[in-house]
């Protein structure tokens, strides 16, 4: 992928974090010495990993310079390491791999994830999050400006109908490779304020792919456009002015 925009992800950084944290509170894992913030981005949970383990070594581990340029900014005290998800490997077997809304963004999940959970010592952990929203109204607006669009040939081969599985795919995966798999899903009902803010919120990722095939700005602007028209439809603002947008969050997390 192209250049991230860390202040466009961080628009709702609060709500993007929330479920980050909520798999953190389920690793049970005491005194790791070495834990890993794989697809760290800006950096905005590595410390929350570092006040759960304090006494840790923590590295975040990101493909993005613009998000490790956040990072190490606002936290120089934590060691920062350039490398794409699917390629990376710790020089010594970890205490824990952290990777919150980053595995999405490959494929390959039944030979990755028993790759990755191989990289964790006995007693450690593989603790994973992606969102599992593509089938909500968002992604099929997506889908519906993609193919509607001037730009159809360009747009339509970048969508990925179904990157992340159903639970029951990881469980099958994952369960040969760890002595205990805790796995479970949650439905957020994200309350946003702003004008169009589901557009604003797919705009700093899942829709990115889409905008970044196209390289005329006047036409990037158009087929955004065309998508917020279509997700203003489907997800209006409520009495107060807020708009709701439910997001399903899928959590694993394999005990080595």
């Amino acid at each position: 992928m192209s250049q991230w925009n860390p202040d466009q992800y961080l628009k709702f950084a609060d709500l993007r974090f929330r479920p980050g944290l909520d798999l953190l509170a389920r690793i049970a894992v005491d005194n790791p010495a070495t834990v890993y913030d794989l697809g760290c981005g800006t950096g905005g949970l590595t410390p929350a990993l570092a006040g759960r383990w304090p006494e840790a070594r923590i590295i975040g581990v990101d493909s993005s310079a613009e998000m490790l340029e956040t990072a190490r900014a606002g936290h120089p005290d934590f060691d920062w390491i350039s490398a794409n998800a699917a390629d990376w490997h710790p020089d010594s077997p970890a205490d824990v791999i952290y990777s919150n809304a980053c595995l999405q963004w490959l494929d390959g999940h039944e030979t990755l994830f028993p790759k990755l959970a191989g990289f964790v010592r006995p007693g450690g952990a593989l603790a994973i999050q992606m969102p599992r929203n593509y089938s909500s109204p968002s992604h099929v607006c997506m889908r519906e400006a993609a193919t509607a669009s001037p730009l159809a040939e360009t747009l339509v081969p970048v969508l990925r109908a179904e990157p992340v599985a159903p639970p029951e795919t990881y469980y099958d995966i994952l369960r040969p490779h760890c002595r205990e798999l805790d796995i479970w899903e949650t439905v957020y009902m994200q309350v946003l304020e702003g004008d169009n803010p589901v557009a604003e919120w797919t705009r700093g990722t899942a829709l990115k792919p889409l905008l970044d095939a196209i390289d005329d700005e006047s036409e990037r602007e158009a087929f955004f456009g065309a998508y917020s028209k279509l997700t203003q439809k489907a997800y209006p603002k409520r009495a107060d002015g807020k708009t709701l947008f439910p997001f399903r969050r899928l959590f694993m997390v394999a005990q080595v």
